[in-house]
C-alpha cells in the first residue's frame, strides 16, 4: 500500500486491572490488513478520554503523527485528562514504525543507548529497616536505582509527629480507607465525593498540616536506617511527602541532605513555580516534578526559573512519545536531567523505552510492577529485565509483536468485562471544536 493511502479505520479498548492500577489498553486499526498500533490511556484514567477522539481521527493517515496530535491535543490536560491524546499518539508511532519497518527510536532521530536503566519504586510497611530490607531485595534483584516513599503517611500513628487542624488527619484516613476498598486498587466511586475527597484535591499549603520536630526526627531516622541497609553507592529517590506546605518541605530537605538523595519528587503542586524556586534555592537535594504536566511548554516556566533539576514526565500525560522527547531536550538546555514516570502496562513501558533511548539527558525509567508476576507477559515478546535494565528493541514500531490476549481476558476489569468490543457509537460524535471564531 502507498504511504499516502493508509487510513485509520477503527479504535478499540480493553480495560485491565492490577497492572499495577487500572489500565485502558488501546488498538488503532488501519486499512492495511494486520497493521494495528498499540497505545494506552494513563493509569487510573478513563477510557472516555480516548473514545471521544475516535470520530476526530477516523479516516486520517496515522503516518502523519504530528498532524493528528495537533488536531487532538486541545482535548488533553493535566494528569489523567491527557490520557486519550497520548494513547492515540503512541499508537500512531507504533503504526509508523511497523509500516516503515524501523523501531520508533529511529524515527525520533536514533538512539544514545542500547539499554534503558530502570528505577524500582518500592513499598513497605513498618519502620525504616523494613523499608531498607525491601530496597535491599530490589538491589539483589539487580536494580541499580531505587525510589521509596517518605512522607506524612508514615507519621499518621506517631504521637506528636504532625500538627493539623482538628479533623484533618481523620479525613485523610477516611479517604485512604475508601479509595482502596475495592480489589487491586480499583477506585470506589464513593471516594469521589465528600469532605475526604475534597481534602485530597486541596493544594498542599491549604490543608494546614505541618511536620513537628518529632515528625522530622522520625523521617530523618527512617531514611538513615534505609541508607544503612542499602549503602550510599546506589541512587535513591523519595516521593509522596504529602500535603504539607513548602516551608515544611524545606525543613525536611535540609534534614536529609546528608543521605544523598537522587531527587525529592513532587513536593508541592507543579503549577507553583515560585514555591519550587524557594525550595530549590534552600537545599542541595535535587528537586523534581512532572508526572502531571501536559506538553513541553508547561515545563518551561519551572526550568527557566531554576525550580527543578530533574524533570519527571509520564509519556501518557506529557503528550506522548515525541512531546516527551521534546521535554527532555528542553530540560537539557537548562541543565536538568530527565527521569520517566511509568506505573502502567508493558505498552506504556515500551513507549518509554524508545523515548529514553532517543533522549540524551535520560536518567532512569520507573517500573512499578516488579511484584506482579504476570505483568511482563502482557506482550509478546515478554519484557525482559536484566541487571536492572531493558534492552532497546530493534523490531519495528514499539517492538511489540502482539498482545497476550488470553492474559488480557483473564485480567479484565470487572466493570468492563469485554475486550476490544465495538466502539461504533463513538464514530459520529461531533462538536464544533474550533478554539476561535
Amino acid at each position: 500500500m502507498s504511504p499516502s493511502e493508509l487510513k485509520i479505520t477503527d479504535l478499540r479498548v480493553a480495560e485491565i486491572d492490577g497492572a499495577p492500577k487500572r489500565c485502558t489498553l488501546l488498538k488503532l486499526y488501519t486499512n492495511q490488513e494486520g497493521l494495528v498500533g498499540y497505545g494506552e490511556v494513563r493509569d487510573a484514567s478513563s477510557r472516555t478520554y480516548a473514545l471521544m477522539l475516535k470520530s476526530r481521527i477516523l479516516g486520517e493517515n496515522p503516518l502523519n503523527v504530528e498532524k493528528i496530535f495537533r488536531r487532538i491535543k486541545q482535548f488533553g490536560g493535566d494528569s489523567r485528562q491527557a490520557g486519550g491524546v497520548c494513547a492515540i499518539e503512541v499508537a500512531c508511532w507504533d503504526i509508523a514504525g511497523k509500516f516503515w519497518g524501523v523501531p520508533v527510536w529511529q524515527l525520533l532521530g536514533g538512539k544514545y543507548r542500547d539499554t534503558v536503566r530502570l528505577y524500582c519504586d518500592t513499598d513497605s510497611d513498618g519502620g525504616g529497616r523494613d523499608m531498607g530490607r525491601a530496597l535491599l531485595e530490589r538491589k539483589k534483584q539487580g536494580y541499580t536505582f531505587l525510589k521509596m516513599d517518605l512522607g506524612i503517611e508514615l507519621l499518621m500513628d506517631v504521637p506528636g509527629a504532625l500538627c493539623a487542624p482538628k479533623g484533618m488527619l481523620e479525613k485523610m484516613r477516611e479517604y485512604k480507607k475508601t479509595v482502596f476498598a475495592t480489589p487491586r486498587g480499583s477506585i470506589d466511586p464513593r471516594a469521589m465525593r465528600g469532605e475526604a475527597y475534597d481534602l485530597f484535591n486541596t493544594e498542599h499549603f491549604l490543608t494546614g498540616i505541618q511536620l513537628t520536630e518529632t515528625g522530622l526526627d522520625y523521617l530523618a531516622n527512617y531514611l538513615r536506617e534505609c541508607r544503612e541497609m542499602v549503602g550510599y553507592e546506589i541512587p535513591l529517590a523519595i516521593d509522596h511527602l504529602g500535603h504539607i506546605p513548602v516551608e515544611d518541605c524545606i525543613k525536611l530537605a535540609r534534614r536529609i541532605e546528608k543521605y544523598n538523595i537522587a531527587w525529592m519528587e513532587d513536593p508541592v503542586p507543579w503549577q507553583r513555580t515560585e514555591q519550587y524556586v524557594r525550595l530549590s534555592q534552600a537545599t542541595t537535594v535535587p528537586i523534581g516534578t512532572g508526572e502531571d504536566i501536559y506538553l513541553a511548554e508547561n515545563f518551561r516556566p519551572l526550568l527557566e526559573a531554576g525550580g527543578v533539576s530533574v524533570v519527571h514526565p509520564d509519556v501518557l500525560t506529557a503528550g506522548g512519545i515525541l512531546e516527551t522527547k521534546k521535554i527532555g531536550d528542553l530540560a537539557e538546555l537548562f541543565g536538568a536531567r530527565m527521569a520517566l514516570h511509568m506505573a502502567e502496562s508493558p505498552i506504556a513501558c515500551m513507549a518509554c523505552v524508545h523515548v529514553a533511548a532517543a533522549t540524551r539527558n535520560f536518567l532512569a525509567l520507573e517500573v512499578h510492577s516488579v511484584d506482579i508476576p504476570w505483568w511482563k507477559d502482557l506482550i509478546h515478546p515478554a519484557i525482559s529485565i536484566e541487571d536492572g535494565c531493558i534492552r532497546v528493541p530493534d523490531a519495528p514500531g514499539l517492538g511489540i509483536e502482539s498482545l497476550n490476549e488470553d492474559l488480557i481476558r483473564e485480567k479484565l476489569h470487572s466493570d468492563f468485562p469485554e475486550a476490544w468490543g465495538s466502539t461504533d457509537a463513538w464514530n459520529r460524535e461531533w462538536a464544533n471544536d474550533r478554539r476561535w471564531s
